[in-house]
C-alpha cells in the first residue's frame, strides 16, 4: 500500500459525516468545560433577616393590625385561639391573596367550614360547629404547628 493511499484513506475516514459530528461534539464539550472554569459564581443575595417573634396574647382588635397592610408586612391568623405568624406565606394570606380574608383574624370557623371568610365578631364562639368541623379545625391547627415556615 502506498503512502498516498494511506494518507487518502485516513483523510476519507476523518472527513466522514459521523466522524465530523463526533469531532465537533467533543470540541463543544471541551469548550463548555474550559468555559465553566473561567466563570465566576456570584453569591446569592442574603435572605432578609427574620422578623422577631411575638410572644404575647392578643385581643381580636390587636390581631386585626397584622393583616399584612402595615409597613412591616406581618401577617397573623388565629386558629383555635392560637396565633400563627404566616408572614412567609404572605402571597396566600396577605393582601390580594386567596386567603386574605383570614389575615389578622380568627380563621377557625372559616377553616372548619371550608369557607374563606374571617370572623367579624369580637369573639367567635365555635361551640355551634359540628364534631367533624371541630376536627377539621384541629387538623388545620396541627398543620400550622407542624409547618416550619410559620
Amino acid at each position: 500500500m502506498s503512502e498516498q493511499e494511506a494518507t487518502s484513506s485516513l483523510w476519507d475516514e476523518f472527513t466522514s459525516p459521523v466522524n465530523l459530528i463526533l469531532v465537533f461534539f467533543i470540541l463543544y464539550l471541551l469548550y463548555k468545560i474550559v468555559k465553566s472554569h473561567f466563570e465566576t459564581i456570584e453569591p446569592a443575595a442574603p435572605a432578609p433577616p427574620p422578623m422577631p417573634k411575638l410572644q404575647k396574647d392578643m385581643t381580636v382588635a390587636e390581631l386585626r393590625k397584622y393583616d399584612g397592610s402595615d409597613p412591616e408586612g406581618r401577617v397573623l391568623i388565629a386558629v383555635n385561639n392560637i396565633i400563627f405568624d404566616v408572614t412567609r406565606g404572605k402571597r396566600f394570606y396577605g393582601p390580594g391573596g386567596p386567603y386574605a380574608a383570614f389575615a389578622g383574624r380568627d380563621a377557625t370557623r372559616g377553616l372548619a367550614t371550608q369557607q374563606v371568610a374571617g370572623s367579624e365578631v369580637e369573639y367567635d364562639d365555635v361551640s355551634d360547629l359540628s364534631p367533624d368541623e371541630l376536627a377539621a379545625a384541629k387538623e388545620w391547627e396541627e398543620q400550622f404547628k407542624g409547618t416550619t415556615y410559620f
